[in-house]
């Protein structure tokens, strides 16, 4: 949500990326820092420096991208910029427990600040693995690189998986704290950095026909799908120990239910929005052991086929176990405490090996009362539905009924469709240029404070328990290229409602 009119990140800055030969860099982070430029949104004066362990020169790091960067653009590769851009990138080889590593880098900095006259502005940019995270942002305190001086500002962005439960994320919190203040930690959930995602708050507070309506008295249910078509891929290690739960619910899912849900922030102020983002998530009502086993539902993909292609079960991946219990796919339903939703179920899904890879949100209204219609062939009318895509294709659709021309009174579904492709052109986007972009003008809105990190996986705690003490082999199993197992129909099924299959 911006509010700057098009403020830009002017500050000369330097951009450190931790875990620089890594999948994050080539395939998210390089490609989203050359739109950035592209676009004339990073400052005139800035430098990247990656560091990671593997031993390469400066020289071999800018070879290595450049072959990697044409793989990874969505549209045509300008070369004069990316020419301009890989001049300013640079290679340090450190073994991120090595404190010496530290300070080497601080030296390095130091030589291209003064270089490209990038002043004292460092983005710490943490794309390693979850167990690196404070002992990374311990040593930079160590070696005073995260202290703000005299109009400098120093910022870490962390990725996920931000713990693993509530006891680690806590303890991270604590870490963390130790060595930065919150304004300075940007923990980022790329789902955030989509359009759709960010349009959600303008559809709902700037347009007065949707707000009176967003509420208890005229929604029926929510439906969030977060549909993949893909398997586990090659993230089978932390795949298996952490599943879809930890994976995608505790954050991504109820990211999206805090957007749809919150009551309107008293202004666009990060923390005026993340305020009322964690107090909503505070009021889902938690799981009591009971309702874990009737409110959600695990899945596992067995064999089946995607896209009309044969694929192997979940336990066949590579680096999965072969008798593993870890959920591919979770179902459930939330109740959100609060006057504008008591009594509203919010149905959340998200899965592997699912038909497509589709993100929506399905808001379905209250049906329209029916004796008008009863003397006509319109027995059944279907409920206005509202639903949001953010992915694939980005837009907004509204299904409503129409009276069929002809004679007779026939009512039929329109929909009214809104693409942003078509209406704002399609701007070559990875999801990260919004959040860098964000980062480096010091805007937080779109990214975790603490607590609302922590209010997250409060919701998905009571879960995690139950599912500790169940007895093994107890994850229902579903064909892969399927909506998931049965039990997920029930849910909906035995208070007379169904699952949307996304168009």
């Amino acid at each position: 949500m911006h509010t700057h009119d098009g403020g830009e990140a002017h500050d000369p800055s330097t951009i450190v990326v931790f875990g620089a030969d890594g999948d994050l860099t080539k395939r998210k982070l390089i490609p989203a820092l050359y739109h950035l430029m592209v676009g004339h949104h990073l400052p005139e004066q800035f430098a990247i420096v990656g560091m990671a362990i593997t031993p390469m020169s400066t020289e071999d790091f800018r070879a290595k991208l450049s072959k990697d960067i044409t793989e990874h653009l969505a549209g045509p590769m300008d070369r004069a910029v990316w020419e301009s851009f890989i001049q300013r990138v640079y290679y340090v080889t450190g073994d991120f427990l090595d404190p010496l590593a530290y300070r080497r880098l601080q030296e390095f900095l130091e030589e291209v600040s003064n270089r490209h006259q990038t002043g004292g502005n460092y983005l710490f940019y943490l794309a390693t693995a979850s167990q690196f995270f404070s002992e990374i942002v311990r040593q930079l305190g160590m070696r005073g690189l995260t202290a703000q001086r005299e109009g400098t500002w120093r910022r870490v962005i962390i990725e996920k998986p931000f713990g693993s439960d509530l006891a680690s994320a806590r303890a991270l919190n604590y870490e963390l704290s130790r060595v930065l203040q919150e304004n300075q930690i940007y923990r980022i959930d790329h789902y955030l950095g989509k359009e759709t995602v960010q349009n959600i708050l303008v559809f709902r507070f700037s347009n007065g026909i949707f707000e009176p309506v967003w509420n208890r008295r005229y929604i029926d249910h929510v439906q969030v799908t977060v549909a993949e078509s893909l398997g586990v891929e090659h993230r089978g290690r932390y795949y298996d120990a952490a599943g879809a739960l930890r994976d995608m619910v505790a954050n991504h899912l109820l990211q999206l239910v805090a957007l749809i849900a919150m009551e309107p922030p008293n202004s666009f102020d990060a923390n005026a929005v993340r305020d009322e983002k964690v107090k909503v998530t505070r009021g889902i009502l938690p799981f009591h052991p009971v309702e874990v086993l009737r409110a959600v539902v695990a899945g596992q993909y067995a064999e089946g086929k995607v896209a009309g292609k044969p694929v192997p079960a979940y336990r066949a991946e590579p680096y999965v176990a072969p008798d593993s219990d870890t959920e591919t796919f979770v179902a459930m339903k939330l109740l959100i405490d609060s006057w504008r939703w008591a009594d509203v179920p919010f149905y959340l899904r998200t899965g592997k090996r699912l038909p497509r890879r589709v993100t929506e949100i399905a808001i379905q209204f209250k049906r329209a009362p029916f004796m008008l219609f009863r003397q006509t062939a319109t027995e059944q009318l279907a409920p206005n539905l509202l639903i949001i895509r953010i992915q694939p294709d980005e837009g907004i659709s509204l299904r409503f009924d129409a009276k069929i021309p002809g004679p007779a009174v026939r009512v039929g579904k329109v929909d009214m469709e809104f693409q942003y492709a078509k209406y704002f052109g399609n701007e070559p986007s990875t999801g990260y240029e919004t959040l860098l972009h964000d980062c480096l003008v010091g805007d937080a809105t779109l990214f975790q404070r603490a607590d609302n990190v922590e209010a997250g996986w409060g919701v998905v705690e009571p879960i995690l328990e139950v599912w500790k003490g169940l007895p093994p082999k107890g994850v229902p199993l579903y064909q892969a290229g399927s909506w998931g197992p049965a039990e997920a129909d029930d849910l909906l099924a035995r208070e007379g409602r169904h699952w949307r299959i996304p168009d």
